[in-house]
């Protein structure tokens, strides 16, 4: 029972109505858009509601935090495109399970907690710029092949979209016993079914009618070939996936005040994806804005998850005609809320306050997200862009106090870090032709960082002990002391036994 408790978090109280709902109105805004992902990709529409069923059911059970959904993402899809286009669907299953191998690997090896290293201001921007692809891709539902709608089609529509925004913004002053979104989802097709007013229902874009994911081994030689063909493509789905699953457990983490684990959110999410490619799913990962639609319908634990996937596979085998009547409308109405809560409004108001560098590294990440709607490209340039201005900052904090003792040595006393962007303030300190016989560096303040700084070293050494004269090393960590005495150059290192070492 411990075991079980444990798996499924039981630790905190469920509120199975809170979570029976939440799951409910996940489901709903989870079909059009497994559809839509699929459709665009050139795959049978009912991969998509497949992929999104077992991607949906694996995670909640397994995953790294409860209240996280996952499903077929676009981010994940749009790798696939072209290899779809190029081998067709059976490479792309076998690419699915590949990705979810390495994404096993990648939270067995216990990398996910990489995702620390992303700033705040490159959160701000994959969020804002997520929240704009969100609701742009809204804007899609009032076009036809010709282009926009427009007469009598675009003011049902809009008004139809207009009135789900109004449930949500209005009923939750009513009570909060129900989700605002699944009201609104209701709503609106009670109107729609029962005046017979004309407008996009989900069966416009496609039939949800099937039956349970027939398992099959992908159809593919198995070859090396193979292998080079798929891996490329196995390998960035997994990067995607990985970046932005994390990222939506960061912030899921925020909205909640708990921490989720971000190497179980690997493993489940690469379980998921083998079996998306023996199970005829398209593949995914964990979806920002549904998780968002979760947690602000009052989920809390792994309950709205799969209720969301069993829903999901009951509309499959049962509910299809249904499913097929709700009004795309409603669920525009709701996913544009989403986007809207998704926002960091909070950004426009602290713009002011933030360091210039902020601002330049949010809006160039915003940017790319929305502009190359790729996640893990805005958010790798994000890091980088950061990366590089705090080694530019660092690389001239290093500083060097000078004293004379009264036996003619002179100390050194360096305070700030020692790397590769430093080394080349670090050697102007230094007064070769001036020095006296013997001088102490003292790194109490100062840490030295990698290889360069270790390099630094060993040549500042070399020099003075060519002309002469002699170094004593004092303060350095164990790490770069070892490396140190292993170099050819004669190394004078002071211990201290008082002082505690700093590891690298």
């Amino acid at each position: 029972m411990k075991l079980i408790a444990n798996l499924f978090d039981l630790k905190q109280p469920v509120h199975y109505r809170n979570e029976v709902l939440a799951g409910l109105t996940v489901a709903m805004t989870m079909i059009p858009e497994s559809l839509s992902f699929a459709i665009l990709a050139g795959f049978p529409p009912l991969v998509g509601l497949y992929g999104a069923f077992i991607m949906g059911l694996v995670t909640a059970i397994f995953g790294g935090r409860p209240g996280l959904i996952s499903g077929g993402a676009g981010a994940t899809v749009v790798v696939l495109i072209a290899l779809m286009q190029s081998h067709g669907l059976e490479y792309v299953f076998a690419a699915v399970a590949l990705a979810g191998v390495i994404q096993i690997a990648v939270g067995l090896l216990k990398l996910g907690k990489f995702i620390r290293l992303v700033p705040q201001s490159v959160m701000y921007g994959f969020v804002n710029g997520l929240a704009i692809i969100i609701f742009l891709a809204q804007l899609e539902q009032f076009k036809t092949g010709t282009g926009w709608i427009s007469g009598n089609v675009l003011y049902t529509m809009g008004g139809l979209v207009a009135l789900t925004i109004v449930v949500v913004l209005v009923f939750p002053r009513i009570t909060k016993a129900v989700p605002a979104s699944l009201v609104a989802i209701a709503v609106v097709f009670a109107i729609v079914y029962f005046t017979g007013i004309d407008t996009k229902t989900v069966g416009d874009i496609a039939s949800v009618k099937g039956g349970l994911p027939p398992f099959h081994i992908p159809v593919v030689p198995f070859t090396t070939e193979t292998l080079l063909i798929i891996a490329p493509y196995a390998a960035i789905m997994a990067g995607v996936g990985l970046t932005e699953g994390l990222l939506t457990l960061n912030l899921a983490d925020e909205i909640t005040g708990t921490k989720g684990n971000s190497n179980r959110e690997c493993v489940a999410q690469g379980g998921a994806n083998i079996l998306n490619g023996f199970f005829y799913g398209m593949g995914g990962c964990p979806m920002i804005a549904q998780t968002l639609v979760n947690l602000s319908a009052g989920a809390r634990a792994r309950l709205s998850g799969i209720v969301a996937a069993m829903a999901i596979l009951l509309i499959i085998l049962f509910g299809a005609p249904v499913i097929g009547e709700l009004p795309l409308a409603a669920l525009t109405g709701v996913m544009i809320m989403v986007a809207i809560s998704t926002f960091e409004w909070a950004s426009f108001r602290i713009i002011g306050k933030m360091p210039a560098k902020d601002i330049v590294i949010m809006a160039v990440v915003t940017l790319i997200t929305v502009f190359l709607r790729n996640l893990a490209l805005a958010v790798l340039v994000g890091v980088i862009i950061a990366a590089l201005i705090f080694a530019w900052e660092n690389s001239l904090s290093i500083r060097a106090r000078k004293v004379l003792l009264e036996d003619g040595t002179k100390v050194y006393e360096i305070a700030g870090p020692l790397f590769f962007g430093s080394v080349a303030a670090f050697n102007e300190k230094f007064d070769l032709q001036n020095d006296p016989q013997t001088i102490l560096i003292d790194f109490r303040e100062s840490r030295v960082a990698d290889m360069s700084a270790i390099e630094a070293l060993n040549m500042l050494t070399a020099k003075y002990h060519a002309a002469g004269k002699k170094i004593i090393l004092k303060h350095l960590s164990r790490d770069c002391v070892r490396l140190l005495r292993n170099s050819q150059v004669e190394v004078n290192i002071s211990e201290d036994p008082g002082y505690m070492v700093m590891e690298n």
